[in-house]
Formats: structure tokens, C-alpha cells, sequence
């Protein structure tokens, strides 16, 4: 009955239009106040120790990075190289944008700004080509998707901070740990390029199928002089990936060497921005992450509500007792992920439900890096599909289309990223390979 009213009234203020955070924290309150003797001074305290965590300072600084990169000129040497590279197939500007957002994502994090990035220069050069409208916006919009799966990826830092501080007991009774951060990204990268390679796929199958136009093949030379003038862009993956993998630094140093990168390349390498920019960045970067920071605080309190009212352990229980597997429970968990992502984004929704879902699939010997990557592609899906998806109304504005119309143009891309959300599903091995790989599981 607690759960049911917990979660009632938590719906309720958001079909009255109220943010996803202020419902979060106005749920706990009302709920303490009301229901249990929880003193305020726990909730307090609660609030504090619960953002005091060293991996929630990496959102802001790959936030920043992703913004200095953005418009620091990246994007669009990215998209030259990879033209010179794939432009002469089927579809050849649309298959250079898929790979241009494959390796934005690698060192932005973050997918409307990668939408932002790629598409401002790729949609205008597809029209301009003779290519439809529809095609280019249907790519860029789910393929910028890609930016929270490819690592380093914002969603799969809140999955590692939301699960922190759960206990979990696997089959055996052992207690298992939450993912970190970093194995979540290496656990990304194997998803991460399988899905650009189907989107990618799709994208050519179309250009031929329509004899969409190509572009004259690129000498080795144009190759060259393209993947030098992109160099320092694509050092940032190395730069983030390698120093974590070796030990160099920690995913949190690792977003804030990135910021410090990405400014020195956009401002003093690539000089596409000015000392004068760099205010506007800043100021634009601490209104994003402090609203996200405003929703995990929140999501913290209501976490602690969750805990408090024992709503995981009773889910284990009522697991237990109906009978369910691990193949069952996951099909559950992508029916309720892709149901939220009707109504909310991506933050909200992994910092409410991992908390839940985290201890019940541990206790059906589900991994806990498995998980977090299945919620990361759910939440890509989520960003492409109304009423919410944040990608498409960033590339209605970059293509100036109506959501219904780019809702149709999504589609083939869509069916695609829901086929290959069944394979991460029921294939563990695609997200656990590297990582086991490389000595981090």
C-alpha cells in the first residue's frame, strides 16, 4: 500500500506539468511527514552525505568539455574526416554523419549535444546534396543517440552514483558491488560501435535502395590532410579510455583533464573560439549540470524514502516467491524503461528505477554492468521517440520539421535500435567482454 502511494502521488504531480525533481523531492517530504516518524534532521542529513560523492563531480566537467568541443570547431572536422572516409558509399553524407556522431560521443558524453554538433553542419550539406529532409533528420536524430552509449557517457555516471550505496545479495547470498564507472564505460564501447555499424547499416541500405546521392571518392592525400586537422579531437578518446584503463587517472580526473583539454584545443589549437567565449560556455555548462544535479539530489531523497520503506527488498520477495527468471525480469525492466521514457528523461528515469531494479537483478545472478548498459540503450530509445525524446526536439530546431513529421522519418533507425535492445538484452556477453577482458570484472 506504501508503494502504491508513494509512487501515485509521485505520478500525479508530474501530470500537473511540476518538474521531475521539485515531484521527486515534494513526494519524499510529504510522504515522511505524513506517514512515518523519520525526523528532519535524517532527511537533512541524508541530503548532504548523499550527493558527497567524488564520481558526481565528473557530470559537470564532461558537460563542459562536450560544450567547449561543441563549439570549438570539433564537430566539423570530424564530419570532414569521416566524409573523406565513407562519403563515396550509398548515402555518403549520412553514413559520414553516423560516424561523425560515433566519435563526438566518444568525447562529449552527452547526446543533444551531439545532435547539436554534428547535425547544425550535417543536415544543411545532405539538403544542399539532394538528399530528403526526412533521411537526414531520421539519421542524425538517433544516431546523436549513440552519445550516451559510446563512453564516456553522462546516463551511465548517474546509474554508478544511484546504485552507490546499494546492498545487494546475488543467488548465493554474496554481496555484490554496484558497477563503477569505469567499468561501465569499457562496457559501452563494444555496444556502443555495434550500434553505429546496424545504424549505420540501415542508413546505407536506404541511400541504395532510394540511389541517394554519393560523393566523389577522396584521395589519399584529402584522407590525410583531413584525419590531421581532426588529430587533436580524436586524442581525446585516447586521452579519456586509455588514462582510465591504465590507472593514469579515475573516471572523475578523467572528465576534468577532458575539460581542460577540450578548452585548450577549442580555444588555443583550433582558435574557432575567443577568450571572450569561454564566459558564455561556462555560464551555459553550470545551467545544465546544475540541473541535473538538482534532479540526483532529489532522486538521493527519494531513494532513502525507497530504502526507508524496505520497496527493493519487498520486489525481491515478490520475485522470489512468483517464480521469475533473469529472461522474464529483464523483459519486464525494458517494458517498464521504454514505458518511462514516454513521459520522462533519460536522469530522471535511471536515477529512480536503478535503486529498485539494481538489488532484484543481482539477485537473479543478473551483473550488475549488464544492467547498467541495458538501461543506457533503453534510455537511448527513450531519447528518439515522443512524446519527450530530447533528441527530437533538438533536431526538429537543427532541421526545422514538426516532431510528427520527424517522428516518421525516425522510424527504420528506431525499429533498428529496438532489435539490437533485445540483443544487449539476452546477450550479456556483448557489455561483460571487454570489461572481463581487461582484468575490471
Amino acid at each position: 500500500m506504501n508503494s502504491l502511494l508513494i509512487f501515485g502521488l509521485l505520478i500525479f504531480l508530474m501530470l500537473t506539468g511540476m518538474p521531475v525533481s521539485i515531484a521527486l523531492g515534494l513526494t519524499v517530504l510529504t510522504f515522511l511527514f505524513t506517514m512515518t516518524q523519520v525526523p528532519i534532521e535524517a532527511v537533512a542529513l541524508k541530503l548532504f552525505t548523499g550527493i558527497e560523492n567524488f564520481e558526481i563531480m565528473a557530470i559537470p566537467f564532461f558537460i563542459l568539455a562536450g560544450n567547449f568541443l561543441t563549439h570549438g570547431g570539433v564537430a566539423r572536422r570530424m564530419i570532414a574526416f569521416a566524409t573523406t572516409m565513407i562519403g563515396h558509399w550509398y548515402g555518403g553524407l549520412g553514413l559520414a554523419g553516423v560516424m561523425a556522431c560515433a566519435l563526438f560521443a566518444a568525447i562529449s558524453g552527452s547526446s543533444p549535444a551531439t545532435v547539436v554538433a554534428i547535425g547544425a553542419i550535417v543536415m544543411p550539406a545532405m539538403v544542399a546534396q539532394g538528399f530528403p529532409k526526412r533521411f537526414g533528420a531520421g539519421v542524425i536524430a538517433t544516431s546523436g543517440a549513440l552519445g550516451i552509449l559510446i563512453p564516456p557517457s553522462i546516463v551511465m555516471v548517474i546509474y554508478a552514483v544511484a546504485t552507490g550505496g546499494s546492498i545487494a545479495l546475488d543467488p548465493e547470498g554474496k554481496r555484490v558491488l554496484s558497477a563503477s564507472v569505469g567499468q561501465l564505460f569499457m562496457a559501452g564501447v563494444v555496444p556502443g560501435l555495434m550500434l553505429a555499424s546496424m545504424l549505420g547499416a540501415t542508413t546505407f541500405y536506404r541511400a541504395w535502395k532510394n540511389d541517394y546521392p554519393r560523393m566523389p571518392k577522396a584521395t589519399w592525400g584529402e584522407c590525410f590532410k583531413a584525419f590531421r586537422e581532426s588529430i587533436w579531437g580524436l586524442l581525446l578518446i585516447v586521452i579519456v579510455l586509455g588514462g582510465i584503463y591504465t590507472g593514469a587517472f579515475t573516471p572523475t580526473e578523467a572528465a576534468a583533464v577532458s575539460a581542460v583539454y577540450a578548452f585548450v584545443i577549442a580555444v588555443f589549437v583550433y582558435k574557432d573560439m575567443t577568450l571572450k567565449d569561454v564566459p558564455r560556455v561556462l555560464l551555459g555548462s553550470a545551467n545544465m549540470s546544475a540541473m541535473i544535479l538538482y534532479i540526483v539530489t532529489n532522486a538521493v531523497l527519494f531513494s532513502f524514502l525507497m530504502t526507508s520503506e524496505q520497496i527493493p527488498q519487498r520486489m525481491i520477495s515478490w520475485v522470489a516467491s512468483s517464480g521469475f527468471t533473469w529472461i522474464e525480469f529483464l523483459l519486464f525492466v525494458n517494458i517498464l524503461l521504454l514505458v518511462a521514457g514516454n513521459v520522462m528523461e533519460p536522469s530522471s528515469i535511471v536515477l529512480i528505477t536503478a535503486p529498485i531494479l539494481f538489488p532484484v537483478a543481482v539477485s537473479l545472478g543478473i551483473n550488475p554492468v549488464h544492467l547498467g548498459i541495458l538501461m543506457t540503450v533503453n534510455m537511448e530509445v527513450g531519447l528518439c521517440h515522443p512524446p519527450v525524446g530530447l533528441n527530437l526536439y533538438v533536431a526538429s530546431g537543427v532541421a526545422k520539421m514538426g516532431i510528427t513529421e520527424l517522428t516518421i522519418a525516425v522510424w527504420p533507425w528506431l525499429l533498428t535500435m529496438l532489435i539490437f535492445l533485445v540483443m544487449v538484452t539476452y546477450i550479456p556477453e556483448l557489455s561483460l567482454w571487454l570489461p572481463r577482458m581487461l582484468g575490471m570484472l
